[in-house]
């Protein structure tokens, strides 16, 4: 039920890089595509530097229902994905946990949700610590559907 195109609507996070760098957010659109029935194969789509870029990843299925497995390259870089809450219509508040450090991400099937929705999404991310002043809005316009063949980034595939 999560296949299918996202838009980024909004991140909380105590990411001091984040932090920094909020001015230069980008429209970011995530497509989603279910793989053997329980993995699932993220697309993001983002610019760079101006150039379209899209990056490739494999959320695998962990021990219970709505939690995946991110895989990263080199010792202790996994991230927990947990489902926090969706319809599937309209929108997923999605947790990823790194180590201690924890961020909580909106995703919309529109560029823009609800304020209910919003609403909710603040209540997840108090629920773990994190505030409005840790919360991060992306654009709604701008976004890209594709990248040419050297913009192309694979994770753990």
């Amino acid at each position: 039920q999560l296949a299918g195109k996202w838009f980024l609507v909004a991140m909380a996070s105590r990411c001091s890089f984040l932090a920094e760098h909020s001015h230069q957010l980008e429209a970011t659109v995530v497509t989603v595509t279910i793989r053997d029935g329980q993995s699932l194969d993220i697309s993001t789509f983002r610019k760079l530097d101006g150039m379209c870029w899209e990056i490739r990843q494999r959320y695998l299925p962990a021990q219970a229902h709505g939690r995946f497995l991110l895989k990263g390259r080199g010792h202790g870089s996994k991230v927990d994905v947990v489902v926090g809450e969706t319809d599937h219509r309209t929108y997923a508040i999605l947790y990823y946990q790194k180590g201690r450090s924890i961020s909580v991400k909106l995703y919309g099937r529109s560029s823009q949700v609800s304020d209910a929705v919003i609403v909710k999404f603040e209540q997840h991310l108090r629920a773990v610590g994190l505030s409005e002043d840790m919360t991060y809005y992306f654009p709604t316009y701008g976004f890209c559907d594709s990248a040419d063949e050297f913009h192309i980034l694979d994770g753990e595939l």
